[in-house]
């Protein structure tokens, strides 16, 4: 079997769908994309397709290590996010070929379905208590929102009140056994972020996300110091060598590697595996679309330290298309009481409409991320 096409597509809200197509008629699917990123991904693809034309697909491993090694230059999150991908639709295909669902061609699962996390608030949260609320009533035990939005590296207080409040009204719409995660989303700073976790133990958080920006990751230790609410961070982590340290310093306690980012399941994998031996939990990220989500299932069916799933169902990204949009069986990806099964089927275990990515190609996107200033006019981080 040969490698003999890679095809494309953007299509709506803001994701990048990859099919690959062998000589045999076996394809793949995959989703190698950045928020905000997508055709300069789409490029690196193509690139990386030299490599790959005329491979057989069924090779994964080999093919992953000449895609991040025989560039010479590796690493970062558009040639991680190419790779991922690739990855992904590999993993499709070989699981397809051979009928059965790639948890089994990892080692088999070991759970038969997934507690899921839905969002709340939008990226400026708001009307947390009442989104909080809807969730918890269509079935979830666990929601996410963001914790503040811009903050200046040294900001006042109410900006920390105001903070605290929006988890209190969260808290109080749900009561104290709902999990609650709050995503600093890195636009705190190191200054603002020891007060602001601080004062938000009293709501016994499931965990605070990205703390501080992933370049400021070394201030962790000193800034979570003697603190209880579990510290989640990782998505701007592309490989397994980024979270070596990481975890060897005993800074985090949850990773969140993204399947379309760190390079796939393959380094997924690997980075759930190297957690494992620190005793830290996964919990991989994905505001994304269903083939992330599915590839995400498939980790998360093999990890023991998997404990809970981002989905992007409802999130406020999701204007004009939503993740069960382009499935030809729905069902696949459904969740009931706070869980997704494990998609059973060959592969990721889901079946892309290939008529509506065509048809929604046509429309495409230029998603990109807000771009936010303090009242100084200095940029701010979103």
């Amino acid at each position: 079997m040969k490698i003999t096409k890679l095809k494309t597509w953007q299509v709506p809200p803001r994701w990048l769908f990859l099919k690959i197509e062998t000589d045999e008629g076996v394809y793949g699917w995959g989703e190698p994309v950045i928020e905000g990123r997508a055709a300069t991904v789409e490029a690196a693809v193509h690139e990386l397709s030299d490599y790959l034309v005329g491979e057989d697909p069924r090779n994964i491993e080999h093919l992953w290590n000449v895609m991040y090694r025989a560039g010479f230059y590796r690493g970062g999150p558009i040639l991680m996010s190419a790779i991922a991908g690739i990855d992904q639709a590999l993993w499709d295909l070989k699981g397809r070929e051979l009928g059965v669902p790639v948890h089994q061609l990892l080692g088999g699962k070991v759970r038969d379905r997934m507690r899921m996390y839905a969002w709340t608030g939008g990226d400026r949260p708001s009307d947390v208590g009442t989104g909080a609320r809807a969730l918890v009533d269509q079935g979830f035990t666990a929601f996410k929102m963001n914790g503040t939005p811009e903050m200046q590296i040294v900001d006042t207080h109410r900006k920390v009140d105001e903070a605290v409040a929006r988890i209190a009204e969260a808290r109080d719409a749900v009561g104290p056994d709902v999990g609650i995660a709050v995503d600093f989303h890195g636009r705190v700073h190191r200054p603002m972020a020891k007060t602001l976790m601080r004062e938000l133990e009293p709501f016994h958080l499931m965990f605070i996300e990205e703390p501080v920006a992933p370049e400021h990751l070394p201030m962790l230790k000193s800034i979570a110091q003697d603190l209880a609410t579990p510290i989640a961070t990782g998505e701007r982590l592309h490989t397994r060598f980024a979270f070596r340290d990481l975890l060897a310093d005993n800074m985090v306690d949850i990773v969140q590697p993204d399947l379309s980012h760190c390079g796939g399941i393959s380094e997924g994998l690997k980075i759930a595996t190297l957690a494992s031996a620190y005793d830290v939990a996964l919990a991989p990220h994905c505001p994304l679309g269903p083939l992330t989500l599915a590839a995400s299932l498939q980790l998360d069916a093999v990890c023991h330290n998997a404990f809970i799933q981002e989905q992007s169902m409802g999130i406020h990204y999701n204007k004009d298309n939503d993740v069960l949009d382009y499935l030809v069986d729905k069902s696949a990806l459904a969740i009931e009481d706070g869980f997704c099964a494990i998609p059973e089927g060959p592969g990721l275990g889901v079946e892309i409409n290939e008529e509506f990515v065509e048809e929604r190609a046509k429309v495409g996107h230029r998603w990109r991320n807000p771009v936010w200033q303090h009242e100084d006019g200095s940029v701010a981080e979103w």
